[in-house]
């Protein structure tokens, strides 16, 4: 297991667009902890905070697919460092501002929220063109999905300590500098540089007129719906069971057991249609959403929150392939940047769904949610299987030969490369 990860990772640039993509999306991923704790340092209320991150949040869900879609079109760097820059800005205003205006904190959050750039779905269209084969390539999504849990856990901690040791407006300055930083190593190395989207039709819905991808994106906003209202529950329980530590046990448990479980998935080869592959994922991640309504004791629940987890990674990762098949011609960092989109949005909603829920009927409810959002994903996938059961249409025969030492992506419409360019790799 470990030495199939250290060849993918030993691969030439596999790992400095990994750590690099990771330290890039530092910024979103703590975006909301850091704008709540200097918020609230200015003196402003959580309703206060709160919308503040909903504008970040609204402004990130528009920008995603129209930075994606601007990707396809002008290549990585064009794209990718300047809404870098200017989201990071965006942010070093609202530091130095503060509250006072408030109308420029509220545009502050829009521009840091709008430009964030999509680099989760520039990786993933980087992988074909870097990686030697198609197992390595299924290998690296799934590690990227396990990367996603270690930072989505260490940067709230790396927040934290900035605040401890200079104050909430450096922890603003210093997460979207080292954002900034991870862009940049980014889009300077040769596979970005010379990245290519393959020629594209001309059409408004872009990556929206495929109906596999569709089906994809509608079961992936459910998925994002329960993990949105987990969230929401786990601290209703926690009041139920001893306070705040409770709350942060549970949700570790989740990142925890997604870890592990998307570790497990990537060490080997998956024969077989992912589609076919990914309904049962989903419906088994569904199931492992079903006991929580239980709610027993802290230590059971903890386990369960476990198990709940596990299989959230290697659907996560099935799903990149999938969209990979899926994504019409020259669209692949759009869709990949629709799924983004469309998880964030789920959470939203898991998250404003949930609150009501708990008011009404406690945790029990609230954990009632999603158990409802993991059975209408698989119904979604279930309904309207044709559509990703149909299989994607033919690739195009590629304009340039290969050699046999060149990578041969799944799907080669979506990662062409510029003429003459052949990837080197290391053993």
């Amino acid at each position: 297991m470990a030495a199939g990860y250290g060849e993918l990772l030993r691969t030439r640039h596999a790992a400095r667009l990994l750590v690099g993509t990771l330290l890039g999306r530092l910024p979103n991923a703590t975006a909301a902890l850091a704008v709540l704790l200097f918020a609230r340092a200015e003196g402003g209320s959580y309703a206060l905070a709160g919308a503040l991150s909903a504008v970040y949040g609204a402004a990130n869900a528009v920008g995603q697919p129209l930075l994606g879609r601007a990707v396809d079109r002008f290549g990585q760097p064009r794209v990718m460092l300047p809404a870098a820059v200017a989201s990071a800005l965006g942010m070093v205003l609202f530091a130095v501002v503060g509250l006072d205006p408030l109308p420029v904190a509220y545009a502050a959050m829009l521009i840091a929220g709008l430009f964030t750039p999509p680099l989760e779905g520039g990786l993933r269209a980087l992988w074909p063109s870097v990686l030697r084969h198609e197992d390595q390539v299924h290998a690296a999504y799934a590690l990227d999905a396990v990367a996603q849990e270690v930072m989505f856990s260490v940067g709230p901690l790396l927040v934290t300590l900035v605040v401890a040791v200079w104050s909430e407006a450096a922890a603003l300055l210093v997460i979207n500098a080292v954002g900034v930083v991870g862009a940049l190593s980014v889009v300077v190395s040769p596979p970005s540089r010379r990245w290519r989207s393959a020629p594209r039709e001309a059409h408004w819905l872009g990556a929206l007129r495929s109906p596999g991808l569709l089906v994809l994106l509608g079961s992936f906003f459910f998925i994002g719906l329960a993990l949105g209202a987990i969230a929401v529950a786990s601290v209703a329980y926690a009041d139920e069971h001893g306070g705040g530590m409770v709350s942060s046990a549970l949700l570790s448990a989740l990142g925890a057991g997604a870890l592990a479980g998307g570790i497990v998935y990537g060490a080997r080869s998956r024969p077989g249609a992912p589609e076919r592959r990914l309904r049962l994922l989903v419906a088994a991640l569904a199931l492992g959403y079903l006991p929580l309504v239980l709610v027993p004791g802290v230590a059971l629940m903890t386990v369960l929150a476990g198990v709940a987890g596990v299989f959230l990674a290697p659907a996560l990762a099935c799903a990149f392939v999938v969209v990979d098949r899926h994504a019409p011609s020259g669209t692949v960092t759009e869709a990949f940047s629709w799924l983004v989109t469309t998880f964030v949005v789920g959470n939203a909603v898991g998250t404003a769904v949930a609150g009501p829920a708990v008011q009404f009927g406690g945790a029990v409810s609230g954990f009632a949610v999603p158990a409802a959002g993991g059975a209408a994903a698989l119904a979604v996938l279930l309904t309207a299987q044709r559509f990703l059961l149909d299989g994607p249409r033919p690739a195009p025969r590629p304009t340039e030969r290969r050699t046999p030492d060149e990578p041969c992506a799944e799907n080669d419409r979506n990662h062409a490369v510029e003429p003459g360019f052949r990837p080197r790799h290391q053993a």
